[in-house]
């Protein structure tokens, strides 16, 4: 591995840790339900988790590759991932907030926010 991936790596890993710090922190002592999956900080979905009637599978396709995000009431995960390591579907379902959810080979962060979804 280059010098100039490495520090890429270093980065990216920099601004996540940044960034599930300033949710925790923002987050206070609030139960959320609302789930947000990004990738690269963009967001691609926010959901309701206390709407959700019935579960259901999202497919996640990224020049990094590919999840599959199943939701259902209450709580979010990730089931299958085609990155090496599969470190995001060993954390288990999400629920409430706490740590949330990361692959990092695919960029993928899957957080719980307070509040209503602004409409």
């Amino acid at each position: 591995m280059d010098k100039k991936t490495k520090i890429w790596i270093l980065v990216f890993v920099l601004l996540c840790a940044v960034g599930v710090g300033a949710f925790l922190l923002l987050r206070g002592d609030r139960e959320g339900t609302v789930a947000v999956i990004s990738v690269d900080g963009e967001e691609l979905d926010r959901i309701d988790l206390s709407r959700v009637k019935e579960p259901y599978d999202i497919e996640v396709h990224t020049g990094y590759g590919r999840n599959l995000v199943h939701v259902e009431p209450g709580a979010i995960s990730v089931t299958e991932a085609d990155c090496p390591d599969r470190i995001c579907v060993s954390m288990g379902r999400l629920q409430g907030g706490g740590i949330p959810i990361v692959c990092m080979p695919h960029h993928l962060i899957i957080t719980i926010e307070g509040g209503e979804i602004d409409g």
